[in-house]
């Protein structure tokens, strides 16, 4: 939902008990709840659940605010917490099919015909999770758009070299992400292989 300013005002006085810490990559994340009236006083009350995460350290908004809000309207019964989790949840699913459209492009199917658009949803899905296994077990960092991964590491600005009846791939030296790219090939190639 979108915070106009007095909303954002209301957040940012309410006291710091109405806040529950939860569990989020960033330190110091956490819920509250209000009710709300989206159209004023001809509106009914709504629950509004808001999570408060601080700025990443460094980003602009660290000059402005302590906290950023994210806020939505639940007409669901349950728990705060449970109802945030769940709408968390909602919004890694929103981003892994915002990813597999732009990142792998899953944003035109290139056919009219039913079986060939469906073999080229299973070969995006199979690319967009190898992208993800390499993100996660390879580079050990924060996680990586598709795009973003296939921009640094998949389009290599390398060349494949023959010698002394071995491969070797020749990097041009002033390659920002060399060194996270040779540590992640590292990881790879030390992965035991199932039988």
């Amino acid at each position: 939902m979108r915070l106009q300013k007095g909303l954002q005002a209301r957040l940012a006085a309410l006291p710091e008990e109405a806040w529950t810490p939860i569990p989020y990559f960033m330190a110091g994340a956490a819920v509250a709840e209000i009710t709300y009236a989206p159209f004023g006083k001809q509106g009914f009350p709504v629950r509004l659940i808001v999570r408060r995460v601080p700025p990443s350290p460094g980003s602009q908004l660290a000059l402005f605010a302590s906290f950023s809000y994210h806020a939505f309207i639940c007409d669901r019964e349950g728990e705060t917490l449970a109802l945030e989790a769940d709408h968390r949840r909602h919004a890694e699913i929103e981003n892994a099919i915002r990813d597999l459209k732009y990142g792998v492009g899953l944003n035109h199917l290139p056919s009219g015909r039913f079986a060939a658009n469906a073999a080229w949803l299973a070969l995006q899905v199979i690319a967009h999770n190898l992208g993800i296994w390499v993100n996660r077990l390879g580079l050990k960092e924060a996680p990586l758009r598709m795009k973003t991964l296939r921009r640094r590491y998949f389009a290599l600005p390398g060349r494949l070299t023959r010698g002394s009846r071995r491969l070797r791939l020749a990097l041009p030296v002033a390659w920002p992400w060399r060194k996270p790219f040779l540590a992640a090939l590292m990881r790879l190639r030390a992965l035991p292989l199932l039988a």
